[in-house]
């Protein structure tokens, strides 16, 4: 069933006003951690060895092993959650001008864009 016209505008509106709280939100400075992709794996590994270490453990009674899997496992797990500091590795590169940053982030690009398309219908 489709909507009215007035459901219609209501809803582009509302859809509208999301957007930019949206927006607000997505474009908020982070403290520039991020995720590192070696930590990822290093602690995947740990997690692995840690859970052929625990199999061990219990296979063979021997509660040491197990309980030192189970410590490399958490680590592990610590390893790959925890982020990182991001420093951000600027390349060096004389001959090309760096480019000059946008002040305004990609959802808000993309709410200007909306509402010019929304004015010319």
């Amino acid at each position: 069933m489709p909507l009215s016209e007035q459901e219609q505008r209501l809803l582009d509106e509302m859809e509208r006003h999301l957007m930019r709280n949206d927006a607000d939100v997505v474009s908020a400075p982070r403290d520039g951690r991020t995720l590192s992709y070696r930590n990822i794996v290093y602690g995947t590994i740990l997690v692995l060895l840690g859970l052929g270490g625990l199999i061990i453990g219990v296979s063979t009674d021997l509660v040491v092993v197990g309980v030192i899997a189970f410590v490399v496992m958490l680590g592990g797990v610590v390893l790959a959650v925890t982020p990182t500091r991001g420093l951000g590795r600027i390349p060096v590169d004389t001959d090309q001008p760096a480019k000059p940053r946008q002040s305004s982030s990609f959802m808000d690009r993309m709410n200007d864009r909306w509402d010019r398309r929304q004015e010319d219908h």
